[in-house]
Protein backbone atom coordinates (compact mmCIF):
# COMPACT_ATOMS: atom_id res chain seq x y z
CA UNK A 1 0.00 0.00 0.00
CA UNK A 2 1.30 3.45 -0.95
CA UNK A 3 2.02 5.61 2.09
CA UNK A 4 1.54 9.33 1.70
CA UNK A 5 3.90 11.45 3.79
CA UNK A 6 3.38 15.14 4.54
CA UNK A 7 6.13 17.47 5.72
CA UNK A 8 4.71 20.44 7.61
CA UNK A 9 7.29 23.18 7.95
CA UNK A 10 9.55 23.02 4.92
CA UNK A 11 12.50 25.12 5.94
CA UNK A 12 16.04 23.92 5.36
CA UNK A 13 15.68 20.72 7.39
CA UNK A 14 12.24 19.95 5.97
CA UNK A 15 13.43 20.39 2.40
CA UNK A 16 16.59 18.35 3.07
CA UNK A 17 14.36 15.55 4.31
CA UNK A 18 12.19 15.77 1.20
CA UNK A 19 15.12 15.62 -1.20
CA UNK A 20 16.73 12.78 0.76
CA UNK A 21 13.52 10.75 0.71
CA UNK A 22 13.19 11.22 -3.05
CA UNK A 23 16.79 10.08 -3.60
CA UNK A 24 16.07 7.07 -1.37
CA UNK A 25 13.14 6.00 -3.54
CA UNK A 26 10.03 7.79 -2.34
CA UNK A 27 7.87 8.94 -5.25
CA UNK A 28 7.46 12.75 -5.29
CA UNK A 29 3.75 12.23 -5.98
CA UNK A 30 3.44 10.57 -2.55
CA UNK A 31 5.00 13.53 -0.74
CA UNK A 32 2.92 16.48 0.44
CA UNK A 33 4.24 19.78 1.78
CA UNK A 34 2.78 22.73 3.60
CA UNK A 35 4.25 26.22 3.65
CA UNK A 36 3.25 29.65 4.86
CA UNK A 37 4.15 31.37 1.59
CA UNK A 38 2.65 30.49 -1.82
CA UNK A 39 5.92 31.30 -3.59
CA UNK A 40 7.74 28.79 -1.38
CA UNK A 41 5.12 26.14 -2.21
CA UNK A 42 5.62 26.78 -5.92
CA UNK A 43 9.40 26.60 -5.51
CA UNK A 44 9.21 23.20 -3.76
CA UNK A 45 6.78 21.86 -6.34
CA UNK A 46 8.99 22.90 -9.25
CA UNK A 47 12.22 21.70 -7.63
CA UNK A 48 11.06 18.34 -6.25
CA UNK A 49 7.73 17.51 -7.90
CA UNK A 50 5.95 17.34 -4.52
CA UNK A 51 2.36 18.46 -3.90
CA UNK A 52 1.67 21.61 -1.87
CA UNK A 53 -1.43 21.37 0.36
CA UNK A 54 -2.94 23.13 3.34
CA UNK A 55 -2.29 21.90 6.86
CA UNK A 56 -5.85 20.58 7.09
CA UNK A 57 -5.53 18.72 3.77
CA UNK A 58 -2.25 17.18 4.91
CA UNK A 59 -3.86 16.00 8.15
CA UNK A 60 -6.78 14.42 6.30
CA UNK A 61 -4.90 12.69 3.48
CA UNK A 62 -1.36 11.81 4.62
CA UNK A 63 -0.62 8.56 6.43
CA UNK A 64 2.37 10.12 8.18
CA UNK A 65 2.80 13.75 9.25
CA UNK A 66 6.33 15.04 9.84
CA UNK A 67 6.22 18.26 11.86
CA UNK A 68 9.38 20.33 11.46
CA UNK A 69 8.12 23.72 12.62
CA UNK A 70 9.86 25.67 15.40
CA UNK A 71 9.04 24.61 18.96
CA UNK A 72 7.25 27.86 19.74
CA UNK A 73 4.92 27.33 16.76
CA UNK A 74 4.01 23.72 17.53
CA UNK A 75 1.07 24.40 19.84
CA UNK A 76 -0.66 26.62 17.29
CA UNK A 77 -0.06 24.07 14.54
CA UNK A 78 -1.53 21.25 16.63
CA UNK A 79 -4.61 23.33 17.43
CA UNK A 80 -5.15 23.66 13.69
CA UNK A 81 -4.45 20.00 12.90
CA UNK A 82 -6.17 18.22 15.79
CA UNK A 83 -9.75 18.29 14.41
CA UNK A 84 -8.57 16.64 11.18
CA UNK A 85 -6.17 13.92 12.42
CA UNK A 86 -7.57 10.39 12.85
CA UNK A 87 -6.06 8.35 15.68
CA UNK A 88 -4.24 6.04 13.25
CA UNK A 89 -2.06 8.80 11.74
CA UNK A 90 1.63 8.56 12.55
CA UNK A 91 2.98 11.86 13.89
CA UNK A 92 6.74 12.42 13.70
CA UNK A 93 7.94 15.50 15.55
CA UNK A 94 11.25 17.13 14.73
CA UNK A 95 10.89 19.99 17.22
CA UNK A 96 13.58 20.40 19.86
CA UNK A 97 12.57 19.98 23.46
CA UNK A 98 8.93 18.98 22.95
CA UNK A 99 8.02 15.59 24.47
CA UNK A 100 5.68 13.11 22.85
CA UNK A 101 3.21 13.68 25.70
CA UNK A 102 2.68 17.23 24.38
CA UNK A 103 1.20 15.74 21.21
CA UNK A 104 -0.62 12.87 22.87
CA UNK A 105 -2.48 15.30 25.14
CA UNK A 106 -3.67 17.38 22.18
CA UNK A 107 -4.53 14.68 19.64
CA UNK A 108 -7.01 11.81 19.54
CA UNK A 109 -6.47 9.09 22.13
CA UNK A 110 -4.06 6.44 20.91
CA UNK A 111 -2.37 8.60 18.24
CA UNK A 112 1.15 7.22 17.64
CA UNK A 113 3.90 9.82 18.06
CA UNK A 114 7.61 9.44 17.36
CA UNK A 115 10.08 12.12 18.46
CA UNK A 116 13.15 12.80 16.34
CA UNK A 117 16.02 15.20 16.94
CA UNK A 118 18.05 15.59 13.77
CA UNK A 119 20.69 18.18 12.85
CA UNK A 120 21.74 20.42 9.98
CA UNK A 121 24.15 17.93 8.34
CA UNK A 122 20.92 16.48 6.96
CA UNK A 123 21.57 19.04 4.22
CA UNK A 124 24.52 16.90 3.06
CA UNK A 125 23.10 13.46 4.02
CA UNK A 126 25.30 13.27 7.13
CA UNK A 127 22.68 13.89 9.81
CA UNK A 128 22.62 12.27 13.23
CA UNK A 129 18.94 11.70 14.01
CA UNK A 130 17.95 10.52 17.49
CA UNK A 131 14.60 8.71 17.66
CA UNK A 132 12.27 7.96 20.58
CA UNK A 133 8.85 6.32 20.64
CA UNK A 134 5.80 7.81 22.30
CA UNK A 135 3.51 5.67 24.44
CA UNK A 136 1.32 4.58 21.49
CA UNK A 137 4.05 4.14 18.84
CA UNK A 138 4.73 0.55 17.78
CA UNK A 139 8.08 -0.89 16.66
CA UNK A 140 6.74 -0.58 13.09
CA UNK A 141 6.16 3.15 13.57
CA UNK A 142 9.67 3.59 14.92
CA UNK A 143 11.14 1.56 12.05
CA UNK A 144 9.34 3.79 9.55
CA UNK A 145 10.76 6.90 11.21
CA UNK A 146 14.21 5.28 11.02
CA UNK A 147 13.69 4.62 7.32
CA UNK A 148 12.67 8.22 6.65
CA UNK A 149 15.49 9.86 8.58
CA UNK A 150 17.97 7.22 7.41
CA UNK A 151 17.60 8.86 4.00
CA UNK A 152 19.65 11.83 5.26
CA UNK A 153 22.19 10.19 7.56
CA UNK A 154 22.46 7.92 10.59
CA UNK A 155 19.80 7.17 13.19
CA UNK A 156 19.99 6.16 16.84
CA UNK A 157 17.18 4.87 19.06
CA UNK A 158 17.16 6.19 22.65
CA UNK A 159 14.67 6.35 25.52
CA UNK A 160 12.84 9.67 25.45
CA UNK A 161 14.38 10.54 28.82
CA UNK A 162 17.72 10.92 26.99
CA UNK A 163 16.43 13.23 24.26
CA UNK A 164 17.42 16.47 26.01
CA UNK A 165 21.00 15.23 26.42
CA UNK A 166 21.08 14.14 22.78
CA UNK A 167 19.78 17.53 21.70
CA UNK A 168 22.70 19.14 23.52
CA UNK A 169 25.25 16.75 22.00
CA UNK A 170 24.16 16.18 18.41
CA UNK A 171 21.22 18.49 17.77
CA UNK A 172 23.31 21.56 18.59
CA UNK A 173 26.60 19.73 18.02
CA UNK A 174 27.42 21.01 14.52
CA UNK A 175 27.36 24.59 15.82
CA UNK A 176 30.11 23.80 18.31
CA UNK A 177 32.37 22.51 15.55
CA UNK A 178 31.61 25.54 13.38
CA UNK A 179 32.50 27.74 16.34
CA UNK A 180 35.82 25.93 16.82
CA UNK A 181 36.63 26.22 13.12
CA UNK A 182 35.86 29.94 13.30
CA UNK A 183 38.19 30.40 16.28
CA UNK A 184 40.97 28.30 14.73
CA UNK A 185 40.68 30.24 11.48
CA UNK A 186 41.14 33.49 13.40
CA UNK A 187 44.19 31.94 15.05
CA UNK A 188 45.58 31.04 11.64
CA UNK A 189 45.17 34.65 10.53
CA UNK A 190 46.92 35.83 13.69
CA UNK A 191 49.78 33.47 12.84
CA UNK A 192 50.13 35.03 9.39
CA UNK A 193 48.06 32.80 7.10
CA UNK A 194 45.50 34.13 4.59
CA UNK A 195 41.92 33.36 5.68
CA UNK A 196 41.20 31.00 2.78
CA UNK A 197 44.31 28.91 3.43
CA UNK A 198 43.70 28.79 7.18
CA UNK A 199 40.11 27.70 6.54
CA UNK A 200 41.16 24.96 4.12
CA UNK A 201 43.77 23.60 6.52
CA UNK A 202 41.34 23.45 9.42
CA UNK A 203 38.38 22.00 7.52
CA UNK A 204 40.44 19.20 6.00
CA UNK A 205 42.02 18.47 9.37
CA UNK A 206 38.54 18.27 10.90
CA UNK A 207 37.33 15.91 8.17
CA UNK A 208 40.38 13.69 8.58
CA UNK A 209 40.03 13.61 12.37
CA UNK A 210 36.31 12.76 12.10
CA UNK A 211 36.98 9.88 9.70
CA UNK A 212 39.69 8.54 12.01
CA UNK A 213 37.32 8.70 14.98
CA UNK A 214 34.61 6.93 13.00
CA UNK A 215 36.69 4.26 11.29
CA UNK A 216 39.72 3.48 13.48
CA UNK A 217 37.94 2.10 16.53
CA UNK A 218 40.50 3.92 18.68
CA UNK A 219 39.57 5.98 21.75
CA UNK A 220 39.94 9.74 21.13
CA UNK A 221 42.54 9.91 23.92
CA UNK A 222 44.68 7.37 22.04
CA UNK A 223 44.31 9.27 18.77
CA UNK A 224 45.30 12.51 20.49
CA UNK A 225 48.29 10.86 22.16
CA UNK A 226 49.47 9.65 18.75
CA UNK A 227 49.85 13.30 17.70
CA UNK A 228 51.33 14.49 20.99
CA UNK A 229 55.12 14.15 20.97
CA UNK A 230 57.25 14.89 24.06
CA UNK A 231 58.12 18.60 24.24
CA UNK A 232 56.39 19.10 20.88
CA UNK A 233 54.00 21.67 19.48
CA UNK A 234 50.82 19.73 20.21
CA UNK A 235 51.42 19.28 23.95
CA UNK A 236 52.10 23.00 24.29
CA UNK A 237 48.79 23.75 22.61
CA UNK A 238 46.96 21.20 24.80
CA UNK A 239 48.49 22.77 27.91
CA UNK A 240 47.06 26.15 26.95
CA UNK A 241 43.63 24.64 26.29
CA UNK A 242 43.70 23.00 29.73
CA UNK A 243 44.97 26.18 31.42
CA UNK A 244 42.04 28.09 29.94
CA UNK A 245 39.50 25.51 31.04
CA UNK A 246 38.31 24.56 27.56
CA UNK A 247 37.28 21.05 28.62
CA UNK A 248 35.23 22.38 31.56
CA UNK A 249 33.72 25.09 29.36
CA UNK A 250 32.55 22.50 26.83
CA UNK A 251 30.95 20.40 29.56
CA UNK A 252 29.21 23.46 31.00
CA UNK A 253 28.04 24.52 27.54
CA UNK A 254 26.42 21.16 26.86
CA UNK A 255 24.76 21.21 30.27
CA UNK A 256 23.33 24.65 29.41
CA UNK A 257 22.01 23.33 26.09
CA UNK A 258 20.45 20.34 27.88
CA UNK A 259 18.80 22.66 30.41
CA UNK A 260 17.38 24.85 27.65
CA UNK A 261 15.90 21.78 25.97
CA UNK A 262 14.20 20.95 29.27
CA UNK A 263 12.85 24.50 29.48
CA UNK A 264 11.33 24.15 26.02
CA UNK A 265 9.70 20.92 27.16
CA UNK A 266 8.11 22.74 30.08
CA UNK A 267 6.69 25.43 27.79
CA UNK A 268 9.17 28.21 28.54
CA UNK A 269 9.84 29.65 25.09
Amino acid sequence: MVQKVAVLGTGKIGEALLSGMIRAGWAPTDLLVTTRRPERAKELQERHGVTPVTNAEAAKTADTLILTVKPQDMGTLLDELAPHIPADRLIISGAAGIPTSFFEERLAAGTPVVRVMTNTPALVDEAMSVISAGSHATPEHVAYAEEIFGAVGKTLLVPESQQDACTALSGSGPAYFFYLVEAMTDAGILLGLPRDKAHELIVQSAIGAAVMLRDSGEHPVKLRENVTSPAGTTINAIRELENHGVRAALIAALEAARDRSRELASGNS
